[in-house]
């Protein structure tokens, strides 16, 4: 009887830890996407609010990026896993894994920093969550993840909204203003193109996470890092890096600058985080989560 007992405890201790495992993780998911879902609504109204016109778009994005390095490296030597990265670093898995998702975050970090001064908070929103549909396209085509009847079934429907939010905006903005192709191109096109990215790069950073084993800090910095120099690159023939060069690196900043910038860099590290917990899909549309 007392082994019977014995044993029967140890089965309960098994279940009990098996169930704080299983719980755990998805306590984060839920914590951390309302975290991203205020993030996601604050963005661009925060955006509009505290930077001006003139302000150089690739400015804003690298300096995201840099703040994006500092905090999560901060997390990893909170974390303990610093250390282990300096031994377990290579180039080449480095490459492999983030180098392709971070070329394309840096190109739709700059195509929604010039959407945002173009359309109206709501708008902007909304369209952003189209990132959703290209989201499930590109992990279907990648991690081949199928969605349900349901899924399919809201995708459809928010790609609808989608079209019709972007016909509405585009005439509202023709009768009101003088230059309705600069709505066009400089703010419903971005977004748009920002939410294909968005989709691509979410897919291939969940395949990093789960077939590479990368985590969601270590992806941050390495993606961060790989986009900076993507965008420095590009200063030697880009617009922003003619208006860099002529009026420096922060022409028309202000202390309330730097409120969207930490808040997009704090936005960064959740996306990392829910991607590597629940999958793209998930936290590309976070208040449905």
């Amino acid at each position: 009887m007392t082994a019977v007992a014995e044993a029967a405890a140890k089965s309960k201790v098994t279940k009990s830890s098996s169930g704080d495992q299983i719980s755990n993780p998805n306590g984060k998911v839920w914590f951390y996407s309302l975290l991203l879902t205020l993030q996601y609504g604050a963005q661009p109204l925060i955006s509009k609010r505290c930077t001006g016109r003139e302000v150089i778009v690739t400015s804003l994005v690298l300096t995201c990026e840099v703040v994006k390095v500092i905090c999560a490296l901060l997390l990893m030597a909170k974390d303990g896993t610093l250390k282990k990265l300096f031994k377990e670093w290579t180039l080449v898995g480095s490459l492999t894994a983030s180098g392709l998702p971070a070329a394309i975050y840096a190109l739709q970090n700059s195509l929604l920093q010039i959407s945002y001064r173009n359309l109206d908070s709501l708008t902007f929103s909304m369209l952003n969550q189209t990132k959703l549909f290209f989201t499930a396209f590109f992990t279907y085509m990648i991690l081949r993840q199928k969605q349900s009847i349901q899924q399919i079934g809201a995708l459809f429907l928010l790609i609808l909204a989608a079209v019709l939010l972007s016909v509405g905006e585009g005439s509202s903005k023709a009768s009101s203003s003088s230059n309705p192709e600069e709505i066009l191109f400089r703010g419903i096109i971005p977004v748009l193109v920002a939410s294909v990215l968005s989709g691509l790069a979410s897919a291939l950073c969940q395949w990093a996470s789960q077939v590479k084993k990368h985590t969601s800090y270590l992806m941050t910095v390495e993606m961060s890092i790989i986009g900076s120099l993507c965008l420095m690159a590009s200063f030697y023939k880009s617009p922003d890096g003619e208006a860099v060069r002529q009026h420096g690196f922060f022409y028309g900043w202000t202390p309330l600058t730097l409120i969207p910038v930490i808040f997009n860099a704090v936005g960064g590290i959740l996306v990392g985080l829910v991607t590597s917990y629940a999958g793209g899909v998930r936290k590309a549309n976070p208040s449905k989560t």
